[in-house]
């Protein structure tokens, strides 16, 4: 009796772990670390972040094309091949109660954490996709892209005020510092960089020094965020100091004008949805 033909996957299993683990340092966690890093700049006062994040902005309409090309396909490409590693692999830590085996189980918990925390992330900040229909019906009602580049400071500081937010971005950040951080030590076994026993002893420590300075970088931009904006009189002096640096950088050439990119404030209701409200 003929055997069934294997799957493309079957076919291809070493190259496409190998790609998977190659996307995950480069670009997806490199990505992290710079975005972090970026981010974490608000501590140097909010000009210096917002300067940051214009500088990024003057590729332009180019801009979305590197996105795409290297950091949304990268991290849905490893996403996808992620799930179907999980869905083959069977970590038992009870039966075997050993570091190893808990770090592969936390690997693969960390990242379906991580992307759903990512996706949730994009939608909070982005809203996903910047069609005029989805962004009305969608985006706004369930309060979606709060980011904008050109008012960075003050309105990610905004968006990161609620509790709820916090204590959802300190999970999910947490989920992708030690997905990273434990997947390099991985990687570098499975791509023998460090074989040894007492290498590899020695690589768990680096990547584990290497994670927790991650995650300091990463409180350091999550609460620099928060304490900028943290009182109506902060909102206002960032925003005037945002509006100068977006009227010099257009003023002189070094970024587009774009009204999407800049924060609005709310139109006042109309006279007769307020008398409804009223009543």
């Amino acid at each position: 009796m003929e055997s069934s033909p294997r799957s493309f996957f079957a076919r291809n299993d070493f190259l496409i772990r190998r790609l998977h683990s190659l996307s995950g340092l480069i670009p997806v966690g490199a990505y992290m670390v710079l975005h972090l890093v970026v981010n974490a700049s608000v501590i140097n006062g909010d000009a210096s972040f917002q300067n940051q994040v214009l500088n990024i902005h003057k590729f332009g309409s180019l801009l979305p094309v590197l996105e795409w090309t290297f950091i949304f396909i990268p991290i849905l490409f490893h996403a996808v091949i992620g799930f179907w590693i999980i869905a083959e692999g069977l970590p038992n830590p009870h039966q075997y109660p050993y570091g190893a085996n808990y770090r592969y189980t936390l690997q693969r918990a960390t990242g379906m954490i991580a992307f759903v925390f990512i996706m949730l992330h994009v939608f909070h900040m982005h809203g996903w996709f910047h069609n005029e229909s989805w962004v009305n019906y969608v985006v706004k009602p369930f309060g979606g892209g709060q980011f904008k580049p050109y008012n960075a400071t003050s309105t990610a500081g905004v968006a990161l005020q609620s509790t709820v937010i916090v204590a959802i971005y300190i999970i999910g950040v947490l989920a992708c510092i030690f997905h990273l951080a434990n997947g390099i030590w991985s990687m570098g076994i499975t791509w023998g960089v460090w074989t040894s026993e007492r290498a590899q002893r020695r690589a768990l420590r680096v990547c584990a020094a290497f994670g927790v300075l991650l995650t300091v970088v990463s409180g350091v931009a999550l609460f620099g965020m928060r304490s900028a904006v943290n009182t109506p009189e902060k909102v206002d002096a960032v925003r005037q100091r945002e509006s100068v640096m977006i009227e010099t950088k257009t003023a002189t050439g070094e970024i587009e004008k774009n009204e999407h990119k800049m924060y609005h404030a709310p139109e006042p209701e109309d006279a007769a949805t307020s008398a409804i409200d009223e009543k």
